[in-house]
């Protein structure tokens, strides 16, 4: 099992640190480094920003908003980004949420599905360098009766084959992420869960394209604290899962709260997004339970980390990606070299 590290979202205060996180992570051996957006930083800038002061690590995107940009432009972006780190660059998508998708974009949230796979299927063409034409129910290149005509990337990717990836949490979206892409990039995942969540659905997807699990990429991001006190280190995420569960999306569209109720957390649940929708996110926050956030992160000793990374590998995790916490850099650089000595520990590496 590899390991990876998310800086989440540049502009949050912490951007200075964060390049020395990656840095840190670069030095360690660390595989894969990924940046978010959402309506604040882009992705690309940050995370060409890190290449061009790292060495050895990929860059990825996790994720680039499908409603953010046509598809061509995608392709433009990832073979830009793969030229100039020198082959270091992974694609992640994602279709984000109604609330972003048409408040931030304009963009309709409909069959993100279909839209989906038609994405990814323009991206990949337009990246074979062939003249791009496509016809589809979302997209028609060139636009009929127009000037348009097929065009060609005139950039060269460093690779023939840059490495996509997709977001996904719902059963529909995690069988055709294993259908269409190389990795599967998930949340709040429980080794003890993971394969009735996210692998079994993932699995069915390789099936339907005649492949098996072999060379595809799950890869979860979890948190990362070190320290003695595991309840008092859970209480730092109570509320980013309460945001999430609570808070991210709609009432009737939370990807996130349906995922804490398949793992068992139904009435809970309920109870977040009712106490977070209300506007009591301190109610929302205390309402979470422990187990779902020790069982979505990595707490404690080193040696307690490792036997949860154990846990992910046989789960069938071979990315795990950590989000080391602290409240100063020194911190977070310690949390980072706690994950690469657990991993030794736990003999997967």
């Amino acid at each position: 099992m590899r390991l990876g590290i998310n800086l989440g979202y540049w502009g949050a205060g912490m951007d200075s640190d964060n390049l020395a996180v990656a840095q840190e992570a670069d030095r360690l051996g660390y595989d894969v480094c990924w940046a978010a957006e959402a309506y604040g930083s882009d992705a690309p800038t940050v995370l060409a920003w890190v290449a061009a002061q790292t060495e050895s690590i990929d860059v990825g995107s996790a994720i680039l908003q499908i409603p953010a940009r046509q598809p061509a432009m995608t392709a433009m972006t990832a073979a830009t980004l793969d030229s100039l780190s020198g082959g270091r660059f992974r694609l992640g998508l994602g279709v984000s949420g109604p609330q972003v998708s048409e408040g931030w974009y304009g963009v309709t949230f409909d069959k993100p599905l279909s839209r989906t796979r038609e994405y990814v299927e323009i991206v990949r063409r337009a990246m074979t360098r062939e003249r791009l034409s496509y016809e589809g129910e979302h997209w028609t290149l060139p636009l009929p009766g127009g000037p348009g005509k097929p065009i060609k990337l005139t950039v060269h990717p460093q690779r023939e084959h840059i490495p996509l990836y997709i977001a996904a949490i719902g059963p529909k979206n995690l069988e055709q992420t294993g259908e269409i892409a190389d990795g599967a990039l998930l949340i709040f995942p429980s080794a003890d869960h993971l394969e009735e969540t996210a692998i079994r659905h993932l699995r069915a997807g390789r099936e339907k394209a005649g492949k098996t699990m072999d060379g595809f990429d799950v890869c979860p991001t979890v948190p990362l604290a070190v320290g003695d006190d595991v309840k008092g280190l859970a209480d730092m995420f109570r509320p980013y899962t309460a945001l999430y569960v609570g808070g991210m999306g709609s009432r009737k569209q939370n990807f996130y709260n349906q995922l804490a109720r398949r793992m068992g957390y139904e009435q809970e649940a309920v109870e977040i997004q009712d106490k977070y929708l209300s506007g009591d996110k301190e109610g929302a926050a205390a309402a979470v339970p422990h187990e779902l956030i020790d069982s979505t992160t990595l707490l404690g000793s080193v040696d307690r980390i490792a036997d949860r990374m154990q846990a992910y590998a046989a789960a069938g995790v071979t990315t795990l990606t950590l989000a080391p916490a602290g409240f100063t850099l020194d911190e977070r650089l310690a949390a980072l070299r706690a994950g690469t000595e657990a991993l030794e520990r736990s003999g997967l590496a």
